[in-house]
């Protein structure tokens, strides 16, 4: 198959339940990222990438925009699927509608990938985050515009619009492949302390993957430009989070980026 992944995008070979599996990526154009085992490589046209019985996920980081060719040795409707394909189309529009989150989805997978690889999920728990993690605001497309680009404050009725998109992100997802997912979808603005929404879920009643989205959604919306405000500083959103540590969010899940973000020399 012949794919396009564009700059800073996140893709990922993960253990097939075969240990046969063969899978081979040729790099035609563009530089990528390759980290196995903790080593990180970067391949560009005319390198390629080979695995076979893999244990652990292969992570690939799109330096630019990227075109390879990809051979596996068994079928893989799922990463293929028609319904992936309509609801990234979904995304697409979501952030055609509100110009302030263009490419948030993106940077939330990015960080909620990392930060599950510090706490060392399994490839299948990963896979589903990393899908979770893309569609999680898909239910904004039953948002009004007028709503999501307001430049001042939300009214009480206005607020309770916005926080239905959750539940219609799974209601979208039910009737698909992805319908496992729902769950995490719906919760990802669930809060510890039972005052997130939509159903005000509390500690273990929320997912951990639902967990994650909801620290790295926060940081990057607090880090970017929105209609009605300027983007406050990494530090000063870390603080924010860290401050609600243990009430709103997962400890260990705000620890994990604090590393990440110190890692990155953005801390």
């Amino acid at each position: 198959m012949l794919q396009t992944v564009y700059k800073d995008k996140l893709f990922y070979l993960y253990p097939s339940e075969n240990p046969d599996v063969m899978e081979f990526i040729y790099i035609l154009s563009g530089e990528i990222e390759c980290e196995q085992d903790g080593q990180i490589t970067i391949l560009g046209a005319n390198d390629y990438c080979s695995v076979k019985g893999l244990k652990q996920p292969v992570y690939f980081l799109a330096n630019t925009d990227v075109t390879y060719l990809w051979i596996i040795t068994e079928p893989t409707f799922q990463q293929i699927s028609t319904d992936r394909t309509r609801l990234q189309s979904m995304i697409r529009k979501v952030e055609e509608k509100d110009p302030y989150t263009f490419r948030h989805s993106e940077r939330v997978t990015f960080y909620a990938i990392k930060i599950a690889k510090k706490l060392n999920l399994k490839s299948e728990r990963l896979q589903d985050l990393y899908i979770a993690s893309e569609l999680h605001d898909i239910g904004k497309m039953k948002t009004p515009i007028d709503i999501l680009n307001k430049p001042g404050k939300l009214t009480k009725e206005e607020f309770n619009i916005i926080k239905k998109h959750p539940g219609d992100g799974a209601d979208l997802v039910l009737d698909t492949t992805y319908n496992y997912l729902a769950p995490i979808i719906e919760q990802h603005h669930e809060r510890l302390n039972g005052s997130g929404y939509p159903h005000g879920l509390k500690e273990h009643e929320i997912l951990l993957e639902a967990k994650i989205i909801a620290v790295t959604d926060t940081y990057d919306a607090m880090t970017e430009d929105r209609s009605y405000r300027k983007a406050f500083t990494p530090q000063y959103a870390m603080e924010e989070i860290k401050r609600m540590s243990g009430t709103h969010y997962d400890p260990e899940i705000v620890d994990a980026l604090e590393i990440i973000l110190k890692e990155e020399g953005i801390l």
